[in-house]
């Protein structure tokens, strides 16, 4: 491993883990989403999925080291990465299917899952850190790619769903890139989740949803706050609880707008408008 690596070793191992682990735990969330679908997928179709899940966090972790990594060492922290990846993927399958799982086949597929991840979401130039309409087209595209292979093209709710496993574990990948520890124990059996029995797999890492969103952005001169609710936790809502939630979180974003405005021109956010794209 090169010198950049080595320094970063444990933020990698960090990183694979909790990559793995979020990719398996949103298959089981996509399923629960959508009970008929899951009870058509084959193995094959769940591990598909799982995949999916791996090239939209490998592209957000690119974009989330071009803020935390120095630049000289980027290129190798993604190689670095990749590897990791790899070895956790190997260790999670030998626990799974024994020793005898063919190790080159897995280093071919993170190897693919890599590329595919590049081919498919490097054209969307954004910053991580800021909301932006081209952010949300991508994650509109990711959710589309996992409704499409649970076999429900064109269902939002799930398309929805699906952006939202992703967006949710930016913070987790932020911390532990900020040398922070990872957000709740890792779990390296997650991997396997998505081609084994997911009642078999311990759940630790990965549990964590976004229930509600609030977020204020800047375009040009004008700052816009506002909320968004997780689907599914919408559905369980009563009219009246909805109502409720609905006016705090007005006033909540009220209160986060004028705050997020007062800083938004200053000197200090200066240098997050000239930040470029991973």
């Amino acid at each position: 491993m090169d010198t950049a690596n080595t320094a970063y070793q444990e933020r990698l191992r960090q990183l694979a883990e909790l990559m793995l682990a979020v990719s398996g735990e949103s298959v089981t969330m996509m399923k629960r989403n959508a009970p008929e679908q899951a009870l058509k997928l084959r193995r094959q179709d769940e591990w598909g999925i799982y995949l999916e899940f791996l090239k939209i966090i490998f592209n957000l972790t690119d974009r989330l080291v071009a803020l935390h990594v120095p630049m000289k060492d980027q290129m190798e922290f993604m190689n670095g990465l990749e590897d990791a990846v790899t070895q956790q993927m190997k260790l999670a399958l030998e626990s799974a299917f024994g020793y005898d799982s063919d190790q080159m086949e897995i280093v071919l597929t993170i190897g693919t899952t890599v590329a595919e991840s590049r081919q498919t979401y490097e054209k969307y130039k954004f910053l991580i850190s800021e909301d932006s309409e081209t952010k949300n087209e991508m994650f509109h595209e990711f959710g589309v790619r996992v409704a499409d292979a649970l076999g429900a093209a064109g269902n939002a709710q799930l398309s929805s769903a699906a952006s939202l496993c992703a967006s949710a574990v930016v913070p987790a990948l932020s911390a532990v890139l900020q040398g922070q520890a990872p957000p709740s124990p890792s779990v390296s059996q997650a991997a396997p989740a998505a081609v084994g029995n997911a009642s078999e797999q311990p759940r630790t890492t990965g549990q964590e949803i976004k229930l509600v969103s609030l977020m204020s952005s800047v375009s040009g001169e004008e700052v816009e706050t506002r909320w968004g609710l997780h689907p599914r936790f919408r559905e369980d809502l009563t009219p009246s609880e909805l109502q409720q939630l609905t006016k705090l979180l007005n006033r909540v974003a009220k209160i986060l707008g004028e705050r997020y405005a007062a800083v938004a021109f200053s000197k200090e956010w200066a240098s997050w408008h000239q930040a470029g794209h991973a």
